[in-house]
């Protein structure tokens, strides 16, 4: 059955249309089937026999140990690769029974095993393979391109002959290309659909993309994973709701504390002061803080962290769910999780009722192009909606649509291969760096807090954090090196540490190029320097005020040192009007409500006089004066003190 199987789908393949070049092979055992499906990314359709099913159920009846079944392939091969199509091959009279109880387990369809129509069969799968290869939005705009029309309506460039001959500006256009200009359109064009009210392609290609990530719905993104967060946090929550949230959250997030008026409970994150990195929030400290705030409407974690630190989600979500707190989980830095079993479950996998995803960071979209994705039981498309074009411009850019589109459509056909790769390229990288004896990546053990050693915590092998402590370099002067003599940019740093990102369009020769720059710095003896430790972030005080009231008052600007230049002690009492934001890593020291203690602005003039350069963001200069902005008297009398507020 198997070879004349094999052999009839082939000669179909060859006899009719096979625009993906799709060869059929097989294998006799459910264990070869999973390890050539692991071994090999391009495999992207699976048909299986049903007997498989029966033998293994007829096993366990008589008490035998029996090869893996049907039903149990099914499981392995959608916890390996879920974008993988799955076919059975049923006996007709067994129709009812089988179907039953297979087509419940995410398989797409099934064929007669006794009516072998291989043509009909290889139409099947190859249409389904077209499908998932399918670009909607894409193929719509690249048609309407070359399309050629005249265009009377915005942009201005009108497809880049505003450019074109212009002494001025020409070499723009011919520095970004023709097609970046033609596909600049307008919401003007019909057939292009409506980023606010899709109907038509972009529908499409979101329902698609929905299905590809494992969200019952998608959103497309074109003002980043910040906008994302906002636009999520001002549907779910009213002024006043309770939002639980990680300190150490994106600062986007605490900005839509701010637009939607809620009342934030802040988990403080664990800190590594070792190398100045931010982990996640313990445990125990979630699980406290939700029975302690079990009438909170929302809750926000960020997973991955920035240095690649991964929550054990499915319990936290569970204990959230158990008080009807929805769970969104900032995924910026994780959204290509779904396409490898190294790196799931994702926190849709793990039940999160809202993903946020930066589909650019590590994926092919463009800058700025993200996902929302949605598997809240009781999802208000209404309201979401709302709050969505709220912060959604009414004249998008068609090409990050289209790269979002894309990225869809490589991850569903070769995430798998593609990653696979990064892994091994990451792995390789490791040993590399550690060859040098002076450059060291840390471990997973090295990342973690103490407090959260025992909570089942998670790398991101693709985030690669290495110690440069040895090599005699301050980080500012290793990251001048990197890029001045050896053409590399890196992507972050602590005051000891720097941080490498593998994506899917890692190669081996940046690999190459970047082992042969840290062996021949490793290789210039230099004698290891003190490096001063960043100060470690105050823990967080206390809200006098909603966010949002303090910070929509008029306030004033109130230097950060006296005189005498030294720490202003009549800052401490003061309530913050802003977010202050030390970046790296990103985590506001200050919020709009928040009281000022001397600790807290000790750090702030700290940061401002440290060997490591820190941007302040919310720090105002008065000439050379840094200054933060303060409620005055006039404010704090017109403003409603919470709760148990000091």
């Amino acid at each position: 059955m198997l070879k004349a199987l094999v052999k009839g789908l082939n000669a179909a393949a060859r006899q009719l249309d096979n625009p993906l070049g799709t060869a059929f092979s097989g294998v006799e055992t459910a264990e070869q089937a999973l390890a050539a499906i692991s071994e090999d990314g391009d495999i992207q359709a699976v048909v299986i026999d049903d007997q498989l099913h029966r033998m293994g159920e007829a096993g366990k009846a008589r008490g035998k140990k029996m090869p893996m079944s049907a039903l149990e392939l099914i499981h392995a091969i959608h916890e390996m690769r879920p974008e993988v199509d799955v076919y059975v091959l049923i006996a007709q009279q067994d129709e009812d029974e089988v179907v039953n109880t297979l087509l419940c387990e995410a398989v797409d369809g099934y064929f007669y095993r006794d009516d072998p129509d291989y043509l009909g069969w290889y139409r099947i799968l190859s249409t389904q393979l077209l499908e998932r290869a399918h670009t909607p939005f894409y193929d719509k705009l690249k048609q309407y391109v070359f399309m050629a029309k005249d265009a009377w309506h915005t942009p201005g460039h009108s497809s880049g002959d505003s450019l074109r001959g212009s002494p001025w500006a020409e070499d723009f256009y011919d520095f970004m290309g023709e097609h970046i200009f033609k596909g600049d359109l307008s919401c003007s064009v019909p057939m292009l659909d409506s980023l606010l009210h899709p109907t038509g392609i972009i529908e499409e290609a979101q329902q698609m993309a929905a299905k590809a990530f494992g969200a019952k719905r998608t959103f497309f993104a074109t003002n980043g994973t910040s906008t994302a967060n906002k636009v999520i946090l001002q549907t779910l929550l009213a002024p006043g709701d309770k939002l639980l949230l990680d300190r150490n959250c994106h600062k986007s997030v605490h900005h839509g504390v701010v637009i939607s008026g809620a009342l934030p409970v802040y988990l403080d994150s664990s800190t590594n002061l070792e190398y100045g990195l931010f982990g996640p929030v313990p445990k125990a400290v979630i699980f406290k803080t939700i029975a302690e705030n079990t009438d909170a409407t929302a809750m926000i974690l960020t997973s991955c962290t920035y240095d690649g630190l991964r929550y054990d989600l499915k319990p936290i979500i569970d204990a959230a769910h158990q008080h009807g707190i929805k769970v969104i989980i900032d995924e910026a830095w994780y959204g290509h999780g779904r396409f490898h079993p190294e790196f799931r479950p994702t926190a849709l996998e793990a039940g999160a009722d809202f993903a946020t995803q930066s589909t650019h960071k590590v994926m092919s979209a463009f800058s700025q192009a993200s996902m929302i994705h949605v598997n809240s039981p009781d999802f208000d498309e209404h309201v979401f909606r709302e709050n969505y074009n709220m912060h959604t411009s009414t004249s998008p850019q068609y090409s990050m649509i289209a790269s979002l589109d894309v990225a869809r459509r490589q991850m569903s056909m070769e995430g798998y291969k593609l990653l696979s790769r990064t892994l091994a390229l990451a792995g390789e990288l490791k040993e590399l760096i550690n060859s040098t004896g002076v450059f060291r990546v840390l471990e997973l053990d090295d990342l973690l807090p103490e407090e959260v050693k025992q909570d089942g915590v998670r790398l991101d092998p693709t985030k690669i954090t290495v110690d440069i402590s040895e090599s005699g370099y301050t980080v500012d002067d290793l990251q001048k090196l990197l890029f001045e003599r050896f053409n590399i940019q890196i992507e972050k740093s602590t005051f000891n540490t720097i941080t490498l990102l593998l994506t899917i369009g890692t190669t081996k020769s940046k690999v190459s190029r970047l082992y042969d720059a840290l062996m021949r710095i490793s290789r210039e003896t230099r004698a290891p320097r003190r490096l001063y430790r960043t100060p470690a972030i105050p823990h967080f005080t206390s809200l006098r005020y909603l966010p949002r009231d303090a910070f929509y008052c008029a306030g004033e600007l109130t230097p950060l040192l006296d005189e005498a230049d030294q720490v202003n002690q009549k800052l401490a009492g003061r309530v913050s009007a802003d977010q202050i934001v030390p970046y790296p890593p990103g985590i506001p020291v200050l919020v709009p409500g928040q009281v000022i203690t001397p600790d807290i602005v000790s750090y702030l003039v700290n940061l401002l006089r440290s060997q490591k350069q820190v941007e302040l963001h919310g720090v105002v200069f008065d000439g050379w004066l840094p200054c933060i902005r303060v409620l005055t008297d006039a404010d704090t009398a017109s403003l409603r003190p919470l709760d148990g507020a000091e």
